[in-house]
């Protein structure tokens, strides 16, 4: 795939959760680019980890990773939904192949992820699931038509799972990170004009980092979110309060 993924953001996601869980597994995304500096992050950490290099669109490979995860760890606790692609084209020429492929990753991935381990959680009665959104849960956005519609599908199902799931004990949310300094905004920044608009709107008057999603995960993925289900939480800087 030539568009990137939210390489940083996962990133700093996975080192996040290392300071508080033991054993790491993650997947490395569609357009492959190689993580042996997080892998041996973690592994200086004192943590378990292992690494899935797997095409998520291809068919079987969600039940694959769950698999593999399970072997590894005995378990999943923590599902963390990050995996996801951008086609920015008007809307009047958007193809049938670009809307099919960001939809198939970024919301139907995103179910049958959920879906496959929440099998394994509810054999304990407990897991947390953080899906990623976006602020385009909320907006149109501009160019982005398939992208918009699977980030609000994200929502819908971080809702929808959380009214089934919540009574056998697993907790399933969303964040919704803002304008982020990611592959996939690299054509807004560079882009003078959309970027001092996109500044000038963000009462923080700056890009979010990776780093600004470490909080909001650690949180998700604790005791201290045990009453919050269904919720998707803004990382934007201030952007939706304007």
């Amino acid at each position: 795939m030539e568009e990137k993924t939210k390489v940083g953001n996962y990133r700093w996601i996975i080192l996040s959760l290392v300071f508080f869980a033991t054993t790491v597994n993650y997947l490395d995304r569609v357009d492959y680019v190689s993580s042996e500096e997080t892998l041996n992050e973690i592994k200086l950490m004192g943590r378990k980890c292992e690494q899935v290099v797997i095409n998520l669109m291809a068919e079987g490979s969600v039940q694959t990773v769950v698999n593999k995860a399970i072997e590894f760890s005995g378990k999943v606790d923590i599902l963390i939904n990050n995996a996801g692609i951008i086609r920015r084209t008007p809307a009047i020429d958007f193809s049938e192949k670009d809307w099919d492929e960001v939809m198939n990753l970024n919301s139907r991935v995103v179910f049958f992820m959920c879906q496959t381990v929440a099998k394994d959680m509810i054999k304990r009665k407990y897991g947390k699931i953080i899906n990623v959104a976006s602020l385009l849960s909320f907006q149109g956005g501009i160019k982005v038509p398939s992208y918009s519609a699977s980030k609000g599908a994200v929502a819908q199902i971080t809702k929808a799972l959380a009214n089934e799931w919540a009574k056998l004990g697993i907790n399933i949310n969303a964040i919704a990170p803002g304008y982020m300094a990611t592959n996939n905004t690299t054509a807004l920044r560079e882009d003078p004009v959309r970027s001092k608009s996109i500044l000038e709107r963000i009462p923080a008057e700056r890009w979010g980092t990776p780093d600004d999603l470490q909080g909001a995960v650690v949180f998700l993925s604790s005791k201290a979110s045990d009453y919050i289900n269904g919720h998707v939480l803004v990382v934007d800087g201030g952007w939706l309060a304007r």
